[in-house]
């Protein structure tokens, strides 16, 4: 995974409630075991026309948030069945940050086990963001994993929670695996001290 620091990006307003994770990637995607294509499935139900052309109006279609890593949606994002295939969808399509009011439990643990970065903010703040993408979609917003901030172009600053061991991870860029492996040398001194019975 990509370490994640600081991260400055145009957001990609999806203003509605209750995207499930059927919604982010439908059911007919989750026959493959990798990441691999998944970026096509991503709100596929609403990117595409019955007959399979792009539906210009919806935000992923649209020019103007291409290359765009922040995804701006309504509250209870990711709800529904606990696909891992949707923060793999997210992050193959190069969403890395995904910020709304509240995010279903699963879905938040498996983003930030793929490093995709839930970003929950107040009610006020959700409002100022949208405002900001309607007035002006070039603004950008900043994301400060470190100092667990999110920067509007004004100026104006709304902190987000995230625990510390899932904050490391995005960090170092690794998943749950690779922060074991980054420790295997004081893993291995550890279990040879212990195997001698000089340990507590």
């Amino acid at each position: 995974m990509q370490p994640f620091g600081i991260l400055k990006s145009r957001v990609i307003p999806l203003p509605h409630n209750d995207i499930d994770t059927d919604q982010i990637i439908p059911a007919r995607y989750l026959k493959v075991t990798d990441k691999s294509g998944l970026a096509e499935g991503l709100f596929s139900g609403w990117r595409y026309r019955p007959g399979g052309s792009p539906e210009p109006e919806f935000p992923l279609n649209q020019a103007r948030y291409r290359g765009a890593q922040i995804l701006l949606a309504g509250d209870n994002f990711g709800c529904g069945s606990s696909r891992e295939h949707a923060p793999w969808a997210l992050t193959g399509w190069g969403i890395r940050a995904v910020i709304s009011t509240s995010f279903a439990d699963i879905f938040r643990s498996n983003a930030l086990k793929n490093g995709l970065l839930p970003v929950v903010v107040d009610e006020v703040t959700h409002r100022q963001l949208f405002s900001l993408a309607a007035e002006d979609p070039d603004a950008q917003v900043t994301i400060d994993l470190r100092r667990q901030e999110l920067r509007l172009p004004d100026g104006d600053a709304a902190g987000f929670p995230i625990d510390s061991f899932s904050k490391t991870c995005l960090l170092e860029g690794v998943d749950q695996l690779g922060y074991l492996l980054n420790h295997e040398a004081q893993i291995l001194a550890y279990e040879q001290t212990h195997q001698r019975g000089d340990g507590p």
